[in-house]
């Protein structure tokens, strides 16, 4: 069992430039996509999170050196995972970049610099937390999280590159709303409080998060796809064919996952009642 996970059910994601950057841009003015990836690679400062740590948890010092590593690498994922989520949903709910009636053209070729920003500190995350899965490999995780990663870069970069599929990325990448409560369930455990009112409140929390942003969410996509599969039928051939194969291994991975959620949180609340 990947032990990342473990503690997890052991129980205990056409229209005029106006200068704003929500406006649906024209792909023949191509970005600088490798500056953009460089710029997400640098914002994740790996060491502030042990810094920060060190200042605000006693606690922090007396883990070993394989638990401060994970401590710190979960640190610049959560803010990660809070970045893409609050912008994804903004993309998606708030601003009329998608709305099917704001712009002429199809829906899945829209983007922005706002969308494309978004997806370039997605890419240097997932290569960052790659480059240091695969390092100490299978301490901060297993094949399932190569895996993951590997789609993840993928179907990001294809997207990013071509300008196509953002609003199905975006969708994706919201899931990651998730990763705050399953590091905070991991921060609790190595921190002595499993038997505290907040592990137990923040694994009800995971479980209802984790229902929303990773199952049901999967389900609109997926519905979605399907309504507009006429414009998704226009993605070039390989963003085509990766958008009707990866979501649905993402989506398998997924329900797996929950399962395994749903048995640890029956767990902890059976332990819960006991020993009222």
């Amino acid at each position: 069992m990947d032990e990342k996970f473990k503690w997890i059910w052991d129980g205990d994601g056409d229209g005029d430039k106006i200068g704003s950057s929500l406006a649906y841009e024209d792909r023949d003015g191509e970005e600088n996509i490798p500056t953009k990836i460089l710029v997400g690679i640098l914002n994740w400062v790996y060491e502030f999170t042990g810094l920060i740590s060190m200042l605000c948890f006693r606690g922090y010092t007396k883990l070993t050196e394989k638990s401060k590593v994970e401590w710190k690498n979960r640190g610049f994922s959560t803010f990660h995972a809070v970045f893409v989520a609050v912008a994804a949903f903004y993309l998606l709910q708030i601003s009329d970049l998608f709305d099917e009636f704001s712009y002429d053209g199809s829906i899945v070729k829209r983007s922005s610099s706002l969308s494309e920003t978004v997806l370039g500190v997605s890419i240097g995350y997932f290569l960052m937390d790659m480059a240091m899965i695969l390092c100490y490999f299978p301490a901060l995780g297993g094949l399932e999280y190569v895996l993951h990663h590997g789609l993840s870069m993928f179907s990001i970069f294809l997207s990013l590159v071509s300008g196509e599929g953002q609003i199905y990325i975006l969708m994706v990448l919201f899931s990651e709303s998730t990763t705050p409560f399953v590091n905070l369930r991991w921060y609790l455990d190595v921190s002595g409080q499993k038997n505290s009112k907040l592990y137990l409140y923040n694994g009800i929390a995971l479980f209802l998060g984790w229902l929303v942003a990773r199952i049901l969410l999967f389900i609109y996509f997926f519905v979605h796809m399907y309504l507009h599969f006429d414009q998704v039928k226009t993605i070039f051939p390989l963003g085509f064919y990766s958008l009707l194969t990866v979501p649905p291994i993402l989506s398998v991975m997924n329900v797996v996952w929950f399962w395994k959620i749903v048995k640890g949180l029956i767990k902890t609340l059976s332990k819960a009642r006991h020993s009222r």
